[in-house]
């Protein structure tokens, strides 16, 4: 059997966040990203979220490069010869070197219309089996601790699993401090997004005191030597983001120790194969993974939830409820939080329907790729 794709159409969409999100990096207002919908002889349509930003402040890639690469690379590959699995396409974009986001958001869209094709939910085609899954929050960078213990009280009050705060230099021990001070028993975490060096040893040893679950990414975005320093040094996990690029680069994190914990998030590492790969690896080494979040709209958000319900997702992921970024999301029915669990849907693919209202009113420009000319 060979997965019938009948033409491609990419959409790049425009969505206002709710409510500013800053990071060590940067502060984001509105959410540029690309939708493609992989659509069939019979007109299911399967889709796809690029989590890339409009610039590369988290990784070399942006919205325009995966439009470039979607098109002038990617979409001939897929339809360069018949496809029997989605797990078929990490190879054959294996001649295109890294741009992964652009390579995950394609990959789940055929994801998404063979799992329709096939009438079964993808996370049960993927191998998963929870039917609901924990999930926490992550929290930017606010403009005064106050404003911050605000907002980490209204999410505890809504019963999120996991607490994630930004750190930075200069935003990071006193503030973790007084967060711990007034929620000694919540779950908490602190992200650094490659904020610090070695030369921060002492201010991250400092962290051990409050009995975090871990500090993600501290160090440099493509270190696995530092980070192996580092844990060395601290009692706290440390868990890494940014570096893990890759089934590989998973592999030589766990063998040079470079940390406890690893965030598997399906954009930065090529794709849900890809992912699937990692968690199996991490499994077999006993090594508890989660799910992170890059602002995701609804279709990401789905994936995502897709994933997590794989078993060694032990710890509570990103995947917040859509209401927390959106005022509205561009699927139905968006994502809904309650108690801080997460309930799977079980209709096939990814188990929401997209809102194609709402697709089209936050499109700026969009354009079709069919399979016999792919142009």
């Amino acid at each position: 059997m060979t997965i019938s794709i009948e033409y491609v159409i990419l959409r790049h969409l425009h969505m206002e966040l709710k409510s500013p999100f800053t990071t060590s990096f940067g502060t984001f207002q509105t959410k540029e990203f690309l939708l493609v919908e992989a659509v069939d002889r019979d007109g299911v349509s399967g889709w796809g979220e690029s989590v890339a930003f409009a610039a590369p402040w988290y990784s070399e890639e942006t919205v325009k490069t995966n439009w470039h690469m979607l098109e002038e690379f990617l979409v001939p590959l897929l339809f360069s010869e018949p496809l029997r699995h989605p797990a078929e396409l990490p190879e054959r974009f294996a001649a295109i070197r890294q741009n992964n986001m652009a390579k995950a958001a394609l990959e789940g869209a055929v994801w998404d219309l063979y799992a329709k094709q096939l009438g079964v939910p993808l996370y049960r085609l993927l191998g998963g089996t929870k039917r609901e899954i924990e999930v926490g929050v992550s929290i930017g960078i606010q403009p005064t601790v106050g404003d911050l213990l605000r907002v980490i009280e209204r999410y505890v009050a809504q019963g999120y699993r996991r607490i994630k705060v930004k750190i930075k230099p200069g935003w990071d021990v006193d503030v973790i401090r007084e967060v711990r001070r007034a929620f000694p028993n919540v779950p908490l975490m602190a992200d650094a997004n490659s904020a610090y060096t070695l030369a921060d040893v002492d201010r991250l040893k400092a962290l051990d005191e409050f009995g975090l679950m871990m500090i993600e990414q501290p160090l440099a975005a493509d270190d696995l030597i530092d980070h192996a320093r580092l844990q060395a040094l601290l009692e706290t996990p440390l868990c890494l983001d940014e570096s893990v690029r890759s089934y590989d680069d998973a592999r030589k994190a766990l063998e040079l120790g470079s940390c406890r914990i690893i965030n598997i998030k399906i954009g930065r590492v090529g794709g849900l194969e890809e992912a699937r790969r990692i968690h199996d690896l991490c499994l077999e080494r006993g090594v508890p993974v989660w799910c992170g979040g890059m602002l995701e709209a609804g279709v990401g958000r789905a994936h995502n939830i897709a994933i997590t319900t794989l078993e060694n997702f032990t710890l509570p992921g990103d995947t917040a409820a859509s209401s927390h970024y959106w005022e509205r999301d561009i699927i139905t029915p968006e994502v809904e939080v309650q108690g801080g669990l997460i309930r799977v849907p079980n209709a096939p693919g990814i188990g929401y329907d997209v809102d194609r209202r709402q697709v089209e009113r936050y499109t700026q420009f969009a354009k079709l790729f069919h399979c016999a000319t792919t142009a």
